[in-house]
């Protein structure tokens, strides 16, 4: 049985994909199912995941993205949009799902009349940042996922946000774009990065207990 950390050290930020090996939706599916089962703060999963396989589209995204190749030689291109501010309609939504599969509770009622209370009154900056951080959670979810179906991926932060929320509509949603993952399989032979050793922290230097 392959180990987690099997899995870790296989997983690497693959620069170069071959774009005529494509990722089946199996196994994509398999990792968008990773996403929506990650855990998030109160429950609220405050971002979307968008599936981008249109070429036009990637290519636009690939010129506001560095001109990162993995952007239109993945197969699947996954970007995460987080909510641009947390608002008494969606913190409502979350709480009526909730209750329609776990009943209704006045201590649920109460968590997320006490959610609102906390969220709204904040900066909507504070709040987009707070949503942002429960994609990465996700995020991580996802790369495992990947790693266990041995499908290469890469996170990225390098893009223009506003002009790929643009390129996909994200504003008129209320969304706004955080990090791209595109999925694919490494071209071996053609990756600089694929044979260089990992190069991490050692335990001591990142690790501090506190007795």
């Amino acid at each position: 049985m392959t180990s987690l950390k099997d899995l870790m050290t296989w997983r690497y930020a693959t620069k170069k994909m071959d774009p005529a090996k494509a990722v089946s939706e199996e196994k994509v599916e398999a990792i968008l199912e990773a996403i929506r089962m990650a855990p998030t703060s109160s429950g609220t999963q405050p971002f979307e995941v968008f599936v981008v396989t249109q070429d036009a589209m990637r290519e636009e995204i690939r010129k506001v993205g560095w001109d990162q190749s993995q952007i239109t030689e993945c197969s699947h291109l996954l970007v995460f949009a987080a909510w641009d501010n947390y608002s008494a309609e969606r913190i409502d939504a979350v709480r009526t799902h909730m209750e329609e599969l776990r009943g209704e509770n006045p201590m649920i009622t109460q968590y997320y009349e006490n959610l609102k209370g906390a969220y709204l009154p904040r900066d909507s900056t504070v709040n987009h940042d707070h949503a942002a951080r429960q994609a990465y959670i996700a995020l991580g979810f996802a790369m495992l996922a990947a790693a266990e179906l041995e499908v290469d991926c890469c996170p990225m932060e390098g893009f223009d946000a506003d002009a790929v929320d643009q390129i996909i509509g994200l504003k008129e949603l209320g969304l706004k774009s955080v990090t791209l993952l595109p999925l694919g399989y490494r071209e071996e032979g053609a990756d600089w990065l694929l044979p260089m050793p990992k190069v991490r922290k050692s335990r001591e230097a990142l690790v501090k207990t506190i007795a």
